[in-house]
């Protein structure tokens, strides 16, 4: 692997891995390496003649895709910066984000964007499907499919090949993407990610996770918006030459299994909910049958059945995996205790966007139970308490993955980057004598979705804040559940003379009004009205640890 640049490597992927498959939407077409590079070829014609410049940056936005992850390198390899935009977010959200951004250029797919009003982003110069790059908006004329195909044969006469390639030749420090955390202006932390950080991450999956080999299968599920999916179901894998197949359909356990079973790919990179779905359809009711936990207690048939239920399990991931890698999101304690007692070829990673993501990691058959390893290479971990090994404090990181701050937004920066370099990450943990990591709990509001998605409570609040029957609003998680409390406007309860059945009726109007502008993952489950005011600070802040 070329240890100083990214772009480089991909460059050399693809000079590499040119009549080998690359990418599939799963179960229809294949297309090859030097296919991917063509298509690069082809968009960064359309881009020169739009009249693009180094540095500007490009949102994309749509489910995954062979032509999303051809959009992603098109973008970074001509030296525009990527602003990957979740699917999921609400059109206000990707027009905020869009606007945020100053992106000039979006590409996204024709599903989404029916959902959009491309005038909300005034900004955007050129609008591209992603479904077939055909051309949604241009303001310049001369951005037309024969323009384009006239350049294309100009620039290479005698056909393209992937010997022509020339890319963009990154450094370090410059920027490479800005992927967003929240959807809304108001909240809006678009996490500034330099290739260093890029580069020291797909080095760190090269030199310590299971050595995938050219022409590996692995299946691409989480969304490559998320930099969890994007680094390590995605970019890894590309370099790698590996034949990556893309879930284009919403991932339910049962598309997933079958992807397995069909693809049968050599790493999984997954969140808990769905290894703790399959382990709680698959295996918990066998598990829990009163002749299985007697059978269990018995010395000669305990390691007998604990065999056959890890093969069991095997078989479902396909049967070929290295090893299972969760992350995203903290992993149900039971299922992670049964994992371990079977043996599971499973390892639980850390690491958060700020640091694209890497942060901690360690192989299965190291790491011990509930620890999410060590300080990836070239990041240093540390916790500030007075007794590390015993006593939770919030876990710091410093090193080259780390950011480069928030975009357009110095005061969230400073309150994360020490001047030295150190991040603040806003979870709580310990770290043993080896240098193993625990996490004991959020530090910060912010609370992780099942899929690993963020979801911030201001954001949420503010909304319900917002309407006339509620005075001040709590956003909390009840069993993996969004539920929000609310204390009502004594004065609009006492103008409109409601009863208290009439103003639960209004606020369960107002949840599914809310809940019409919420990404799916962080719709509001129920409101539940508070009696009495919240408890506050002396700033005037609601004491949140006294809810939660």
């Amino acid at each position: 692997m070329n240890t100083e640049s990214f772009l480089a490597n991909v460059e050399n992927s693809l000079k590499t891995h040119g009549n080998l498959p690359a990418l599939t939407d799963f179960k229809e077409k294949t297309v090859t390496y030097e296919d991917v590079a063509y298509r690069i070829a082809k968009l960064h014609v359309m881009f020169e003649i739009y009249g693009l410049k180094k540095g500007d940056k490009i949102a994309l936005t749509g489910k995954n895709s062979v032509n999303w992850a051809v959009s992603f390198l098109s973008v970074v390899t001509c030296g525009a910066v990527a602003v990957p935009i979740l699917h999921e977010f609400t059109a206000e959200n990707i027009h905020n984000i869009v606007n945020h951004s100053d992106a000039t250029i979006l590409l996204v797919d024709k599903h989404l964007l029916e959902q959009l009003d491309i005038s909300q982003m005034p900004e955007l110069g050129l609008v591209l499907l992603v479904d077939d790059f055909s051309i949604v908006k241009s303001k310049k004329t001369d951005v037309s499919k024969q323009k384009i195909d006239s350049v294309m044969k100009e620039k290479y006469p005698e056909n393209f090949s992937v010997e022509n390639i020339n890319f963009h030749k990154d450094t370090p420090e410059e920027l490479m993407m800005i992927s967003y955390t929240s959807g809304t202006t108001g909240y809006s932390k678009g996490v500034m990610l330099p290739y260093r950080s890029l580069l020291s991450n797909m080095r760190f999956g090269e030199e310590v996770l299971p050595n995938l080999k050219t022409g590996d299968s692995v299946v691409s599920m989480l969304p490559m918006a998320h930099m969890y999916g994007l680094a390590f179901e995605f970019l890894y894998e590309f370099i790698k030459g590996c034949h990556i197949h893309f879930l284009s359909r919403l991932p339910t356990p049962q598309i997933i299994l079958d992807a397995f079973s069909t693809v049968k790919p050599r790493l999984v990179v997954t969140v808990p909910l769905i290894v703790e779905k399959i382990f709680k359809k698959r295996l918990a009711p066998a598990i829990n049958r009163p002749v299985m936990k007697i059978a269990l207690r018995l010395p000669l048939l305990n390691q007998f059945i604990l065999k056959k239920i890890n093969k069991k399990l095997v078989a479902l991931f396909g049967d070929r995996f290295i090893e299972v890698i969760i992350g995203g999101a903290s992993f149900n304690a039971d299922a992670e205790k049964f994992f371990k007692r079977i043996k599971f070829r499973y390892t639980v990673g850390y690491g958060m966007t700020e640091c694209g993501p890497i942060i901690a990691y360690e192989d299965w058959s190291k790491t011990p139970l509930y620890s999410c390893g060590k300080a990836a290479p070239r990041m240093e971990i540390k916790i500030n308490s007075p007794d590390p090994e015993n006593i939770p404090g919030e876990i710091m990181t410093r090193g080259d993955n780390v950011m480069l701050g928030y975009y357009k937004n110095q005061e969230a920066t400073n309150l994360v980057l020490t001047q030295d370099g150190w991040l603040n990450t806003g979870d709580l943990g310990i770290i043993n004598s080896d240098g193993y990591l625990f996490i004991k709990g959020r530090s910060k509001n912010m609370i992780l979705g099942a899929n690993g998605q963020n979801i911030y409570p201001e954001e949420i609040e503010s909304k319900l804040n917002n309407t006339d029957l509620i005075s001040e609003s709590l956003i909390i998680e009840i069993n993996g559940k969004i539920v929000a409390l609310a204390y009502p406007d004594s004065d609009a309860v006492a103008s409109g003379n409601f009863s208290q059945t009439e103003i639960t009726a209004k606020m369960e109007e107002i949840r599914v009004e809310i809940n019409r502008h919420l990404p799916a993952y962080s719709q509001i489950s129920q409101i539940k009205i508070q009696m009495e005011e919240f408890e506050k600070t002396p700033k005037k802040s609601i004491k949140r640890y006294l809810y939660g």
